[in-house]
């Protein structure tokens, strides 16, 4: 599974199988007793992956992701929030990074003359399209694929595909940043704020040096570990593990970089943002809840 400068992939492959491990997670939510988001065309990818050939994780992995179901709720609900607020505040623009299996475009109350653009790996993109229109779900917001990778010159793709850089910008980065090297990350947030104008907003889920700490990492090792041991499961079996495709590398603060770079920036730790939507306390009692921070920036000038 080790990561190289050019690796591409499929949904049911590498970084594109953790779109569907999210997606997963989202249809376990909207299936729950009292979601904080509605995500019907979640369970529209794993059943189309499934039809695929792909199979869902081992039962102690699944566990695994449930295990941090709460964080993951709490992270789409924020996003969500902040995309409908910036086009409440007049932005019309949305930019979603690495979008993976994100439905926004499809399942938000967008202001009208709203255009998604959506960046990620060609194939990651094709199958989204595939399975929305064979389930004819048609997108709530002018809906434009940018298929390329983060990593190449994806500002002229989105320009291309018809992105004004004139115009304030709401830009997402949930779930991304581990995977990007921390000179591809610095690269990424150069190349947006090159491309924001003034009043632009970005939403980042940020990884700090606290997240990719040696002993911190090396106890999500055991809690798997354990999970596996109690599970009966292989120690023999090659099993996917969502560590192998990370950079863990000393980077770039976030908010650091943005208020540099002209940005007004509000942060909240993951264990606050659970707070705020009620979903803390059993992921503190498991130990489960990451060390991220959720950042909302406004550029300024």
């Amino acid at each position: 599974m080790a990561r190289t400068e050019d690796d591409n992939w499929d949904v049911t492959e590498s970084v594109g199988a953790t779109a569907l491990g999210v997606a997963w997670s989202r249809a376990q939510e909207n299936a729950s007793e009292c979601p904080l988001f509605t995500d019907p065309h979640a369970q529209m990818f794993i059943d189309a992956a499934l039809a695929r050939g792909w199979q869902l994780p081992p039962a102690y992995m699944l566990e695994r992701i449930r295990s941090i179901t709460d964080y993951a709720a709490s992270r789409t609900k924020w996003f969500d929030e902040f995309v409908i607020a910036a086009g409440a505040n007049g932005i019309e623009q949305v930019v979603i990074l690495a979008a993976g299996l994100d439905a926004r475009a499809w399942r938000l109350p967008w202001v009208d003359e709203t255009v998604v653009y959506e960046i990620d790996q060609p194939k990651v993109l094709a199958f989204k399209a595939e399975t929305l229109r064979a389930n004819d779900v048609q997108p709530a917001a002018r809906y434009v694929q940018v298929a390329i990778d983060l990593r190449q010159d994806w500002p002229k793709a989105l320009r291309d595909a018809g992105f004004d850089d004139t115009e304030p910008t709401a830009w997402t980065a949930e779930g991304l940043l581990p995977y990007l090297p921390a000179a591809g990350q610095d690269l990424l947030f150069e190349r947006i704020h090159e491309l924001s104008a003034a009043g632009s907003r970005i939403a980042v889920e940020s990884f700090g040096a606290g997240f990719f700490d040696g002993d911190y990492l090396a106890s999500r090792r055991e809690q798997l570990r354990q999970l596996r041991e109690e599970s009966g499961a292989d120690e023999e079996e090659n099993v996917f593990d969502v560590e192998d495709l990370w950079y863990a590398e000393e980077r770039t603060d976030v908010t650091e970089w943005l208020t540099g770079h002209g940005w007004e920036v509000t942060s909240t730790t993951a264990a606050d943002l659970m707070d705020r939507y009620g979903r803390a306390g059993a992921a503190e009692s498991a130990g489960t809840t990451p060390r991220t921070e959720f950042i909302d920036a406004r550029r300024v000038c």
